[in-house]
């Protein structure tokens, strides 16, 4: 059975940084997608950064692109996500996601959810 756990999520002021961490068990990042998604209160949950394994394909929102980098280590079974000039607008939880037989990465094709972790970012 697959699990993900996220961590790493906090308050920070605008301008500063956080790195989230993506804990797999039953999984090992070998194929498939994995990636992060977030939602604000009030909004739709939506895609923040994704890895589609075995083309190393790389995509990112353009609301967050030059800013954010997803990147995994898979001796450790972990997704990072690297937050960097963070704005009051990133302020969402974040969730890990991923497919392991899909072939795409999207939001309602992910199979596994973490429980996420809170992001809060002051002006």
């Amino acid at each position: 059975r697959v699990q993900l756990v996220e961590s790493g999520g906090g308050s920070v002021q605008a301008g500063g940084s956080l790195r989230l961490s993506c804990v797999a068990s039953g999984y090992t990042f070998t194929r498939g997608c994995v990636g992060w998604f977030r939602q604000a209160p009030g909004k739709e949950r939506e895609a923040v950064a994704s890895l589609l394994i075995t083309a190393g394909r790389i995509g990112y929102a353009g609301s967050v692109k030059g800013r954010f980098t997803i990147t995994q280590d898979n001796a450790k079974s972990t997704l990072y996500l690297q937050m960097n000039s963070l704005k009051p607008e990133d302020t969402a939880t974040y969730y890990c996601a991923a497919t392991i037989t899909r072939t795409y990465c999207s939001r309602d094709g992910m199979d596994y959810w973490g429980k996420g972790t809170l992001v809060t970012v002051s002006s």
